[in-house]
């Protein structure tokens, strides 16, 4: 006999009949069967059928079918012996949902932002655990993380953010498929602040929401730094965390670089100490080198944890050039020049004297000198050419000059005597 009152999780069918009560007024039931099989036709004590096509007569009967099973609500049922006409699974159970909870572990005290946290609950039906397995493929277990909207904190005004849905298929985190456990992965890589969790259980016909305790999620303990290359050719990564949170001598961490041409280069840091953890990064490039990181450690209260580190970046660029300062630069101009042009012009001067063929002499300086060379040389041969045309062959005829003196004294001398005569 099924009753509201008795909340069965799960009784046996005998010959795939089953008894409803007089008492209950409405009742649902989950029937599971081969897959890909059509869906179960219900028999009333009165030997009228019910069929999914059903559903849609009034607000009576609510029938959904999925591949596996089929999940059936009745209001006002016929009391008496019902049968399930289908290809029920070997053994199979019939299931009255009454009160369906998701009965979770509970969350840590001491929680990240960008944590990584496994969990794991149970389905309960009407406070007793549910004993039918197959039940867990009819319902979706999800958990959401609201924003209490304290304005003390960061996420203030923040949307709601889906974190964890429960499985029980053996994959990611779950250990075992099918073995009533659900396992929760729970992602955290959400901003900090107070939130409110909430539970939520989902079938075809109905949904359960459950409350949890609000909780403050911590900034992120992991902090990240560089110390950029020095002239070694190498940046170092220091990679420190909040000493007051965690346990620095269990932190463990495997990251990927991300170099400015693209190459990405993995890494490990896997050596307890109580110093922060130092990666070298070759400065083979200039730019932007991107660090993504994994962090696992403990808290100081001895928990366990997985740590999505936030993305760290820096820029590396080539070294300035050093400029000399504008006081030096108008000193040199207005000091250092004028003495500097007053001493090449005193060793022009004195260069001809002084200067020592051997040590070599400036382009300037030689040619001043040839062309001095080369005027002398002129103007000496032009005078020694002069000298021997002219002065030396008039020197050597005196008397040549002669007869023009003699003919000079006659014509004065019968000038004078044509004057007395007359």
């Amino acid at each position: 006999m099924l009753s509201s009152d008795e909340y069965l999780n799960s009784i046996e069918l005998l010959q795939n009949r089953f008894r409803i009560d007089y008492k209950v007024d409405e009742i649902t039931l989950v029937f599971f069967r081969e897959y890909g099989s059509a869906p179960v036709v219900l028999v009333r004590p009165d030997g009228s059928k019910i069929y999914p096509r059903d559903d849609d007569s009034g607000d009576e009967i609510q029938w959904y079918d999925d591949t596996t099973y089929d999940l059936v609500r009745i209001k006002q049922p016929m009391p008496g012996p019902w049968q399930a006409v289908g290809q029920l699974l070997p053994g199979s159970k019939v299931m009255v949902v009454s009160d369906i909870r998701l009965q979770t572990e509970p969350l840590p005290e001491l929680v990240f932002s960008g944590e990584l946290l496994k969990l794991t609950a149970t389905l309960t039906n009407g406070g007793e655990p549910i004993e039918y397995v197959e039940f867990g493929n009819a319902v979706e277990l999800s958990v959401e993380f609201i924003s209490t909207n304290n304005p003390d904190f960061t996420n203030f005004g923040a949307e709601t953010e889906l974190v964890a849905r429960y499985e029980d298929n053996g994959m990611g985190m779950d250990e075992y498929p099918m073995d009533g456990i659900f396992t929760g992965q729970f992602n955290l890589n959400i901003p900090e602040g107070q939130w409110k969790p909430l539970y939520r259980t989902t079938t075809a016909m109905f949904t359960r929401e459950e409350e949890g305790e609000p909780l403050v999620l911590l900034p992120n303990p992991v902090q990240v730094s560089v110390d950029q290359d020095q002239g070694n050719g190498r940046h170092n990564l220091i990679i420190d965390v909040d000493r007051e949170m965690v346990d620095i001598e269990s932190l463990l961490v495997n990251g990927k670089i991300r170099y400015p041409n693209g190459d990405v280069l993995s890494f490990s840091v896997t050596e307890g100490s109580d110093e922060a953890r130092v990666q070298e990064i070759l400065n083979i490039e200039y730019g932007v080198f991107r660090i993504k990181m994994t962090a696992y450690g403990k808290t100081v209260g001895g928990r366990d944890f997985i740590l999505d580190v936030p993305e760290f970046s820096f820029l590396s660029e080539p070294p300035v050039p050093q400029q000399p300062e504008a006081g030096a630069d108008e000193g040199i101009t207005n000091v250092d020049l004028e003495a500097r042009a007053s001493a090449e012009l005193t060793a022009m001067s004195q260069g001809a004297q002084e200067m020592d063929p051997e040590a070599g002499i400036s382009d300037s300086n030689l040619w001043l000198i040839i062309m001095l060379a080369n005027l002398v040389l002129v103007i000496g041969g032009g005078v020694l050419i002069w000298y021997f045309m002219f002065a030396k062959t008039k020197l050597a005829n005196p008397m040549t000059k002669l007869p023009s003196l003699f003919s000079k004294k006659k014509k004065a001398a019968k000038a004078a005597d044509s004057v007395a005569g007359s």
